[in-house]
């Protein structure tokens, strides 16, 4: 264990990572711009990753997976639109200040509900690399809309 004092945190310690430093050259998805901010290769981050992604107005991504990994997404700006399931049959909504969490291995699609405003968000994941696999999936026509169930809203949260 390092002292206090120890000049090694220096370089070994915190690290920002600024704004107009963020890495484009990562698992990209047909719809959205992800760009990295924390992964192994840019600060040696072994456990987590984690960026921005931006989907413009009226966009949708292509239907997708992130194979072992957890997500979760934090709204910053815009409506965003989840689908999700083998034929994307399930879909819920999340807003600025909302967060969604994103199972291993569930194929899912990200749409911008807006048809004026791009969709902006921070996005981590479980593990420093970056995993998006495409997947070619006919989407049911309308989905069934879920609300969020859990031992605090038994009723269910819009």
């Amino acid at each position: 264990m390092r002292s206090h004092g120890d000049p090694a945190w220096k370089h070994d310690g915190v690290r920002v990572v600024k704004a107009d430093q963020l890495d484009v050259n990562t698992a990209q998805t047909p719809g959205m711009n992800r760009a990295a901010a924390i992964n192994f290769a840019r600060v040696g981050a072994q456990k987590l990753w984690a960026g921005t992604v931006t989907i413009h107005a009226d966009a949708k991504t292509g239907a997708h997976h992130h194979g072992h990994l957890e997500s979760v997404i934090y709204v910053i700006r815009g409506k965003a639109r989840m689908r999700w399931g083998d034929h994307l049959e399930f879909t819920a909504e999340a807003g600025p200040g909302d967060f969604i969490y994103v199972p291993p291995y569930v194929p899912h699609q990200e749409i911008n509900a807006s048809a004026t405003e791009a969709l902006e968000c921070v996005l981590c994941r479980s593990d420093g690399e970056a995993v998006a696999v495409n997947l070619d999936i006919a989407p049911v026509e309308k989905p069934e809309s879920v609300l969020w169930i859990d031992p605090t809203h038994p009723q269910g949260a819009v």
